[in-house]
């Protein structure tokens, strides 16, 4: 199945990267992105894509400039989220293939980055606006566009955030934080899918 799920794996170290993206896969998440000020990100997601990339999209986040979306084409990832909304970032990932989620709060950003192509939207932070905020801005974006809550979202309101338009879902502490082990993950992100599938949202791959 395919969820409109992201994992944020910050501050993820390279040597519990595979053992950490094997338990979310088993539970059901397969879009999974490193921050970049992680440490050592690119050799996690070197070593993730090398493992499992054929089973989950694997990518980058808080990426910031174009340099870093070509270094992660080549070495093969699909998809950059960035905290900020760059309209190079977006069009560079496009170009090479990739999927692009930017971070927007506004309708200028979120009109911006769709203008540039972006995949889908980042609503980042979530948490600095409620639901009637996001049914606000939904209202004058275009139905087909993905809407992501990013910050301060959980199992436990997926279905707010979902009733006021949000399609999807990026999930950082509440999956993962440095030192947790790989079974407190698959705990996690179990709830997770549990409470997303709940909603009606997962489809068949293809």
């Amino acid at each position: 199945m395919v969820r409109n799920l992201i994992a944020i794996l910050r501050g993820l170290e390279p040597d519990e990267a595979v053992a950490i993206t094997e338990a979310l896969i088993a539970a059901g998440i397969t879009k999974i992105e490193v921050p970049l000020n992680s440490p050592r990100p690119f050799d996690s997601i070197a070593r993730m894509i090398d493992a499992c990339g054929d089973r989950a999209e694997i990518g980058a986040g808080t990426v910031l400039e174009v340099a870093q979306v070509e270094r992660l084409a080549g070495m093969g990832a699909r998809l950059v989220v960035s905290p900020n909304c760059d309209a190079d970032v977006i069009r560079a990932t496009v170009a090479a293939g990739m999927q692009s989620w930017p971070g927007v709060f506004t309708p200028t950003e979120c009109f911006a980055a769709l203008k540039a192509g972006a995949t889908g939207l980042k609503l980042f932070p979530a948490s600095l606006m409620d639901p009637g905020g996001v049914s606000a801005v939904k209202a004058v974006l275009p139905p087909s566009a993905p809407l992501y809550a990013v910050g301060g979202v959980a199992p436990d309101n997926f279905a707010d955030w979902h009733a006021a338009g949000v399609s999807g879902f990026g999930l950082g502490s509440f999956l993962f934080k440095p030192g947790v082990s790989p079974d407190h993950v698959a705990r996690s992100a179990e709830a997770s899918v549990a409470s997303y599938d709940a909603l009606g949202g997962a489809r068949a791959a293809g």
